[in-house]
């Protein structure tokens, strides 16, 4: 199992030299990757639920902070050397496909090739509209003909491709990204985002906390993996071929916290019982763990990955 940290840009991290220093650190401790969320504007009034928390409400609800996740993949880009870059994840309709696909390829040429480009259909209806996107009510076939366009384009010499969402032909796309096919890791834990991961995927990207949909302990998430499998197999998809990685989108704490019905709330309390944790994820099959280590200080933050990273990960390795 490899892990990654996810970046929310709020408050301090909204700052280029803590941006660098974040990614810089995580780096040198040797996380494989760094994923960040992507938002483009946020309405001052929204009124759909947001699927990770309880309340229902966005994280960045109160500042409205963000940044372009793939402007942020070609800064960091420039400021780290290994570390893999994950969208985590780009709501794919949000840009147009053949400017989507080659901010990707850029940052992947940028980059030396250590881009992911972690997908989903979207959530919050008012950031469509304000945007100007297609129909909310669209998203999802419009986020998988996008999809096809980015593989198209990225892959064949002379592009073409004739749909209903998008439409070119007598194209020269180049230089072509490093890896040639950037892994595209597919986010959501419906069964449309099971269907776009045998789709499309290399990996299915879910998160632990969707309040519909829970996959918060290691027993859950297997039942996911086995929906995700049973969705292959009926599609005529080997499902050893699609790789489970994991985001835990709740904070990583050293205090141990009780869910509702008194057990312990995974990755809380000490590290030997994150090693169990992580251990147990590992043993279903989870290949990449991303963590939420982010804290209100630059300071805290630095010192949380090296907690994580020093007493966490060598054992689980």
């Amino acid at each position: 199992m490899d892990f990654g940290i996810h970046v929310r840009a709020q408050g301090w991290l909204t700052k280029r030299a803590n941006l660098i220093a974040l990614a810089r650190r995580a780096e040198a401790l040797d996380y494989r990757l760094i994923g960040m969320v992507d938002h483009l504007v946020l309405p001052r009034d929204v009124a759909t639920r947001y699927p990770y928390t309880q309340d229902g409400i966005w994280p960045g609800t109160p500042t409205g902070e963000c940044f372009d996740v793939l402007a942020s993949l070609c800064f960091l880009a420039g400021c780290t050397e290994r570390i893999g870059l994950l969208s985590s994840v780009m709501v794919v309709p949000y840009r147009p496909a053949v400017t989507a696909a080659k901010m990707l390829a850029t940052a992947d040429v940028l980059s030396d090739g250590r881009v992911i480009a972690g997908v989903g259909a979207g959530w919050m209806r008012e950031e469509f509209e304000a945007l100007g996107a297609p129909p909310f009510d669209h998203r999802g076939t419009v986020t998988d003909e996008f999809l096809t366009a980015f593989r198209t384009l990225w892959s064949d010499d002379a592009p073409v491709l004739r749909g209903d969402h998008v439409k070119f032909n007598n194209v020269i796309f180049r230089p072509k990204p490093v890896q040639r096919r950037i892994p595209i890791w597919v986010g959501g834990e419906s069964a449309p985002a099971l269907r776009r991961t045998v789709r499309f995927g290399d990996a299915w990207y879910p998160v632990s906390n969707n309040q519909r949909i829970l996959l918060d302990t290691p027993a859950r998430l297997a039942q996911g993996i086995k929906r995700l499998h049973r969705t292959a197999e009926a599609a005529g998809r080997d499902p050893g071929s699609i790789e489970v990685d994991y985001l835990w989108f709740k904070p990583v704490t050293w205090s141990e916290q009780s869910a509702p019905g008194g057990a312990r709330v995974m990755f809380t309390g000490s590290s030997a019982q994150m090693v169990e944790d992580a251990s147990a994820l590992a043993r279903i099959g989870v290949r990449h763990l991303v963590v939420l280590l982010q804290a209100p200080t630059l300071a805290e933050s630095l010192e949380r990955l090296q907690h994580f990273a020093e007493d966490v990960i060598p054992a689980v390795h």
